[in-house]
């Protein structure tokens, strides 16, 4: 822990550290001037215009009385709400002016969203430090955080570590820091000297402090809202939140989706609108998207379901049923019967020369239908649906035994379906390619069985056979 400290201090982040540390030194100093607070901006020419930008917005000045200078600043807005600026304005310049990592991006999103929800909770139950909430939830994770921003090489190590399926994410940090990012993020705030409330939020317990309850609060709200507003954790904190600040949980809950709008509008308003999409939105629209994908999350395998789309393909054998039927059986059983959450039947269409989406159920395929393509036959590159086609086999893709087939799953096909397990099976009517079946679970990130992947090859079988026998009845 020490030696991260050390590497982060020296050489990646001393000019962040340096700001950081001098504006929380003047919070701790009842008599600390407004000449104090400008010099400690001034250093940094960039900084303070930052600071005057953000001064000059909507939100932090309404009134729209041009601010020039940084003691005008103080006067109109406020000492606290200046320091805040210049160290949330800090913390973005220090970390997001490199190659801003994915994992970076949304921890830096949740922590903004984690300080507005904490800032706002603690204007119910405090009179003043309302700031200083608001930058200890903001720093809750500098450790992660820092180490997102500079960790270099092992930083690509712990994200490929923490791509593979069922990886236990606190034993892979471990492994690859050698201490934990909890421990790291003390370590910090003890080095960097970050003041009380953010060292007994750190600690955990202090619970009864009403500072504290408030950044763990905001913390945790900030986190249950990647779930969706409507799962059962956020319910609880929901609960927890409306006892704390004396409210009906209705109440606390439209206080809840207040802030995370109010934080989308701070992230703006600092400059960082990379940030915005990654906090979760309110807008009606993408709450039912985001249900939707809780649903998908759940979707368990309905085996009465199953069995009757098996016995209504097994009847369309005989019965020479159309393809739209065939088609939609099929799609039906495996997403609802199976349990496989994004399903496409692509097929050979533009004289068999490309493969283009037939059908496509699960949350967010909906653009397959009208947008996938993928050549049938590309010599200098070829891939896996028609590998499958020629060799007449289904296969579950990301399991040892398919591992030497991985170099066929192309880059295009990496960017439409993501990366993870799934099932790919041929689509045959007797020697005629029709095109293949695809499936997968990524949606929730849970691994596939094998007992999905029998009933899989059961349903492309049985399909095959149906085309076969509509083809022959024709």
């Amino acid at each position: 822990m020490q030696s991260w400290i050390d590497r982060l201090n020296q050489a990646d982040l001393p000019a962040l550290a340096a700001v950081v540390q001098d504006l929380h030194k003047l919070a701790q100093h009842d008599k600390a001037s407004v000449q104090q607070l400008a010099d400690v901006l001034l250093r940094d020419a960039a900084l303070t215009s930052k600071v005057l930008r953000v001064g000059n917005s909507v939100y932090y000045n309404p009134s729209q009385e041009t601010i020039r200078t940084i003691s005008r600043a103080i006067v109109l807005i406020g000492f606290d709400n200046v320091r805040l600026i210049g160290l949330s304005l800090s913390l973005i310049d220090g970390l997001l002016t490199r190659a801003p990592r994915e994992q970076l991006q949304e921890l830096l999103a949740r922590s903004f969203h984690a300080a507005v929800q904490a800032r706002n909770i603690a204007g119910y139950v405090l009179t003043r430090d309302q700031e200083e909430v608001f930058i200890a939830a903001l720093l809750y994770h500098l450790g992660e955080l820092a180490f997102w921003g500079c960790g270099g090489e092992q930083a690509d190590e712990l994200a490929s570590a923490l791509a593979q399926a069922g990886v236990d994410e606190d034993e892979a940090v471990r492994q690859v820091l050698g201490t934990s990012f909890r421990q790291l993020t003390g370590g910090l705030v003890k080095s960097w000297n970050l003041g009380e409330i953010v060292a007994l939020a750190q600690g955990g317990g202090a619970q009864n402090d009403p500072s504290v309850k408030a950044v763990s609060l905001g913390v945790r709200i900030s986190e249950a809202a990647l779930e969706g507003w409507d799962s059962a954790s956020m319910g609880k904190l929901v609960e927890q939140l409306a006892s704390f600040i004396g409210v009906t949980p209705e109440e606390a809950m439209q206080q809840v989706l207040a802030s995370a709008d109010e934080a989308v509008k701070v992230a703006a308003t600092f400059g960082a609108s990379k940030l915005c999409a990654l906090i979760p939105n309110t807008d009606p629209e993408q709450l039912l998207q985001q249900q939707a994908q809780r649903k998908a999350r759940l979707l368990q395998p309905d085996l009465l379901l199953m069995q009757q789309a098996l016995q209504d393909l097994g009847m369309m054998v005989s019965r020479n049923a159309d393809v739209s039927l065939i088609l939609d059986t099929l799609t039906k059983g495996l997403h609802q019967g199976v349990g496989l959450e994004r399903v496409m039947i692509a097929v050979l269409a533009d004289r068999q020369t490309r493969f283009r989406a037939k059908r496509a159920v699960g949350e967010g395929s909906a653009h397959w239908l009208s947008e996938f393509e993928l050549p049938a036959e590309l010599p200098e590159q070829p891939h896996l649906f028609s590998y499958v086609l020629r060799s007449r086999e289904a296969l579950w893709m990301g399991i040892p035994a398919s591992y030497s087939l991985s170099d066929l799953v192309t880059q295009p096909m990496r960017r439409w379906f993501g990366q993870g397990m799934f099932f790919v099976a041929p689509l045959r009517a007797g020697s005629r390619e029709i095109g293949v079946i695809y499936a997968d679970c990524r949606l929730s990130g849970r691994a596939l069985k094998h007992e999905q992947f029998i009933a899989f090859q059961r349903f492309a079988q049985l399909a095959g056979r149906c085309l076969e026998a509509l083809t022959q009845g024709r």
